[in-house]
């Protein structure tokens, strides 16, 4: 988990976006219940919500950069292992953002097609059927048919308007953050 005392900071020319993580190991930064060898690993939880809502704090076409203090410098030198490690997570989770975004996409059209046909039925019903009949009522039921047609085309609408824009802002992030430059620094020398 990391620490409490965690910062972010502008630096660089004041042109790169820096996220400071300091942990007292590097198995803080793992998932310790994933079995992949080290540079496939998952991150742990909390590091991850760490990185990546930092992430979300700059604008989007900024660069990042992540520095990692560790208070206990493991035998083998981590400064390769490491960044390696962070791209590989976040090109993953990109990759998963992208079929996910595909998924999204698919599922809209499956709507708007289920919604169009709903709301032509629905229309036809009413203009057809119904408005032919001068009986008491009709007009309620005519305009019960239209509410519940276009009620159908709510969900392609959401999808198309407004679900797809926090999946595509966070594919955005985890592709920043498979590519970001990533330090590794031995706490005690700095």
């Amino acid at each position: 988990m990391p620490s409490n005392n965690q910062n972010a900071a502008v630096t660089e020319s004041g042109r790169w976006r820096r996220i400071d993580l300091k942990l007292g190991e590097i198995n803080q930064l793992f998932n310790s219940m994933d079995p992949s060898p080290f540079n496939d690993k998952d991150l742990d939880h909390d590091a991850e919500e760490f990185i990546v809502s930092w992430a979300h704090e700059y604008p989007p076409d900024e660069p990042i950069m992540l520095r990692i203090y560790l208070e206990q410098w493991p035998a083998e030198d981590p400064r390769e292992l490491i960044p390696e490690a962070i791209h590989n997570y976040f090109s993953y989770r990109a990759k998963i953002n992208r079929l996910e975004f595909r998924r999204l996409m698919k599922q809209g059209r499956a709507s708007l097609a289920i919604g169009l046909v709903f709301l032509a039925a629905c229309l036809l019903t009413s203009k057809m059927l119904i408005a032919p009949m001068a009986l008491p009522g009709t007009s309620v039921l005519q305009e019960s048919l239209t509410i519940a047609g276009w009620v159908a085309m709510w969900r392609p609408m959401q999808i198309y308007l407004y679900d797809w824009w926090p999946v595509r802002r966070m594919g955005h992030i985890y592709a920043n953050l498979s590519r970001m430059p990533v330090e590794v620094i031995n706490k005690r020398e700095a």
